[in-house]
């Protein structure tokens, strides 16, 4: 049984991972709200970025799953978009991995997973602060995969659209979810379980030689031209 640091496992995609790892695993959750429709985990209510994180005696996994969806053309993006979603999906990640180093490196085949989007490698119109943002998220896990290694594996999961909160407004009403499915070459878009199941792969020991790398659970969109 490892111990598994979530950072934002309330909803989402972070609750889907708590909900698949809590059977064999030790699941510790950060986040300002409770968690849905978990049990048997240790949550601490906060706020990644401006409160201090608590102290736990062993990690074995770090997490990190907030993110943010702030599509807009470039003319109205101010710089505080930018500056906010980079806070959120960059800035709060390296405080978390700063913050829980000291027992990473003394954990159990130690990992981190962190999330980017497809909009990192494909051109979208009206995402360019979040691109921005999850651009520097794959740039840390190379670079921090590089650093820790052979100690500390570092890997990120770069989702398409997924069924979540999130992404409600692309996802709002029949017309746009077959206009989403019909952009994506596997007529489909994620269900938060199938991004929880990479995760879940990649903190574990099946796969202690793969670090550095990005993985795009993209049905399609990123990879082919169909």
């Amino acid at each position: 049984m490892k111990t598994i640091v979530i950072i934002g496992a309330s909803r989402g995609i972070g609750n889907a991972i708590a909900n698949q790892l809590s059977p064999d695993h030790r699941i510790i959750n950060i986040s300002r709200n409770n968690p849905d429709n978990l049990q048997n985990i240790i949550n601490f209510n906060l706020d990644i970025l401006t409160d201090t994180l608590p102290e736990i005696e062993e990690v074995d996994a770090l997490i990190y799953c907030p993110g943010s969806i702030n599509l807009k053309p470039i003319s109205r993006l101010k710089l505080d978009d930018f500056r906010n979603d980079f806070e959120i999906n960059v800035m709060g990640a390296v405080k978390a991995i700063q913050h829980f180093l000291p027992k990473l490196k003394n954990g159990n085949n130690p990992s981190i997973v962190l999330f980017s989007t497809v909009a990192a490698k494909l051109g979208m119109p009206f995402h360019a602060s979040i691109a921005a943002a999850k651009g520097a998220v794959e740039g840390i896990t190379k670079s921090l995969g590089a650093e820790l290694a052979p100690t500390i594996r570092v890997n990120a999961i770069a989702p398409t659209v997924t069924n979540t909160d999130l992404a409600s407004k692309l996802l709002r009403n029949e017309r746009m979810i077959e206009n989403i499915k019909e952009r994506h070459p596997l007529k489909k878009y994620l269900e938060p379980n199938e991004v929880a199941a990479m995760a879940k792969f990649l903190i574990s020991d099946e796969a202690k030689s793969i670090s550095g790398q990005t993985f795009e659970l993209d049905c399609g969109i990123v990879s082919f031209k169909i």
